[in-house]
């Protein structure tokens, strides 16, 4: 009788600390996918509110890449930063190139296509790439889960495409919890293409004031060319932010180190949120390196080796001519502050070891 009572009790607990919160009767959760083809982005809408959207405008003239903007949690807040799209009081206004959620690199063949921006001088644009988006192919709706699937251009200065890019995502949606699954794979198409160990990368987010971590110092911060940053302190009212990796490492201390995931909790508008990003095992560089800075910027960087481990380790990947590579990312956002035990679980989920 003893064991069955320890037994009944342990799965309780399993139920407990389980990643997901859905009900399997719950009948919310619509998904829909609306295009928007006037202004050049894709809605996507959990019963009839805004979740995200794809954007590739290229006539907003800041925006060098395609994005998705905002990510707003399921309890109505927005975990990206407005600036420069839609500016809010009293955020940082540094680094226009960080909007929403993205994903490329600093260095491709010479070109970077990560601090690309309306910010560049004249003088500079011959140094950077841009990513259009090219086709629409296919958006499948539904409840609970939602996909769109994109291709689009990594282009060279001239318009010459240097690298086609093929993107899935799939958006999930469990009560209090939302998911965007990144599925992208790289082609290299008419020369080889060396992603050079660079720090500026890979898969990334500008996440809103409230969940950077508070900031003693003004900061003062380069890119790969040398163009100085001045980051300042600002007032830290209501700024809560805080990060930890599965290596149980937390704070800014995750920046520069290898973790399968990190997670980035804090406060917004009197409710908690936890957002993290789950590296797979597929992925080259797994476990990625972390470029997680205090101010905001939450990104995984698998290919900037030599940087984060100051030397110790060198990759400059590769694509010969008509290669590719693909890479698999999962942005979670749920209510509450998480422990680490759940994001273990969740982390499960992704990877498919339960």
């Amino acid at each position: 009788m003893k064991n069955k009572i320890s037994f009944a009790i342990l799965f309780l607990v399993l139920i407990f600390i389980s990643c997901s919160d859905k009900k399997e009767d719950d009948l919310s959760n619509q998904i829909s996918i609306v295009k928007n083809d006037a202004e050049k982005k894709v809605d996507i809408l959990i019963d009839g509110k805004l979740f995200t959207s794809y954007i590739y405008d290229q006539n907003i003239s800041v925006l060098k890449k395609t994005v998705l903007y905002p990510l707003i949690a399921s309890n109505g807040v927005a975990i990206t930063r407005g600036f420069p799209l839609d500016p809010r009081p009293n955020e940082r206004i540094d680094h226009p190139h960080h909007i929403g959620a993205w994903l490329n690199y600093g260095d491709v063949n010479g070109l970077d296509y990560w601090n690309n921006s309306d910010a560049i001088s004249e003088e500079r644009k011959s140094e950077m790439g841009t990513i259009r988006g090219d086709e629409i192919l296919e958006i499948k709706e539904g409840n609970g889960e939602a996909e769109l699937l994109v291709t689009e251009n990594w282009l060279k200065p001239n318009g010459d495409v240097l690298l086609k890019e093929k993107t899935k995502f799939i958006f999930t949606s469990n009560g209090n919890e939302r998911i965007i699954d990144r599925i992208t794979t790289l082609t290299s198409q008419n020369e080889d293409v060396s992603f050079k160990d660079n720090k500026e990368g890979m898969v990334a987010i500008r996440v809103a004031r409230q969940l950077e971590h508070p900031s003693e110092k003004a900061v003062t911060l380069s890119d790969a060319h040398g163009k100085k940053t001045d980051v300042p302190v600002l007032d830290n009212s209501g700024v809560t932010g805080h990060y930890l990796s599965s290596e149980g490492i937390e704070g800014e201390d995750v920046w520069g180190k290898r973790a399968r995931w990190v997670s980035l909790d804090g406060t917004i508008d009197g409710k908690d949120v936890t957002v993290a990003i789950f590296d797979n095992p597929q992925n080259v560089g797994f476990p990625t390196y972390w470029h997680a800075r205090g101010y905001g910027l939450f990104a995984a960087n698998p290919l900037g080796q030599e940087v984060f481990s100051d030397g110790k380790e060198v990759l400059n990947f590769m694509l010969k001519t008509g290669e590719s590579v693909t890479f698999k990312y999962r942005i979670l956002i749920k209510d509450g502050k998480v422990s680490k035990e759940i994001l273990e679980n969740c982390y499960k989920d992704f990877t498919g070891n339960n």
